[in-house]
Formats: C-alpha cells, sequence, structure tokens
C-alpha cells in the first residue's frame, strides 16, 4: 500500500506540479485548495505526511499545522511546509508550528520529492 499524502495549496498549478511529482512517486495524493479544507481531510483521512502551503484562504499552513500539532490524534502526522517565504523568522515560525521541514517556493521538483521519501521512511512509511 503507497504512503497517501495530503497537499494543501491555493494556487493550482503549484499543486498539480505538486500532486504529479509525488504520484510518480508511487504516493496516493488528495488535494486541499484551503487550509479549513486541509484540516478536515487530514483529520477524516489521516496520511502519512501532510504538504502545506503558508499563505492559503480559510486556514493558514501555520494554523493548519498548529492544529495538527496540538491534536493529540494527528501529532504523528509529519508535515512539510511550502512557502515563498523564506526568511529566517518565517522558517523558525514553520518548524515551531509542528513541520518537520520548511522548503522555499521555488523549490526542486527532486528535492521534494527526496524530502517525503526520507521522513516516510524515518517513521517506516
Amino acid at each position: 500500500m503507497s504512503a497517501r499524502i495530503v497537499v494543501a495549496d491555493d494556487e493550482a498549478d503549484i499543486r498539480r506540479l505538486i500532486v504529479f511529482i509525488l504520484k510518480r512517486r508511487g504516493y496516493t495524493v488528495l488535494e486541499a485548495n484551503a487550509g479549513d479544507v486541509a484540516l478536515e481531510l487530514v483529520r477524516r483521512e489521516r496520511p502519512d505526511l501532510v504538504a502545506l502551503d503558508v499563505m492559503m484562504p480559510g486556514l493558514t499552513g501555520l494554523e493548519v499545522a498548529q492544529a495538527l500539532n496540538d491534536d493529540p490524534s494527528t501529532a504523528d502526522i509529519p508535515i512539510i511546509i511550502l512557502s515563498a517565504k523564506g526568511q529566517g523568522t518565517e522558517v523558525e515560525a514553520g518548524i515551531k508550528a509542528g513541520a518537520c521541514t520548511y522548503l522555499v517556493k521555488p523549490f526542486a521538483p527532486q528535492e521534494l520529492a527526496d524530502r517525503v521519501a526520507e521522513i516516510l521512511a524515518t517513521r517506516g512509511g
């Protein structure tokens, strides 16, 4: 059974690219176009990993990460933050909210795929 990943980004073109990259690696990918949609999807589906954009309608990626991290039933799900905001304070905020890693857009597709594989391998997924 392939690992399941929730990808949340309000920019459809970026979301499609991320989904394409991950599906090529054999993952099952579920999509959300807003933070509140992503939070509901993660709580319902319990994926193996979540990739969140920071700036989204509904809830920001940081708010979603914090909510998932604060909930004992989802706190163990690894989170990758994907954002155009790459200043030190922004990266620190992402990690503080519960992300295990933070990739700055634009990122290399191979870098995302490798990072996902490393995280899933670390947790046995």
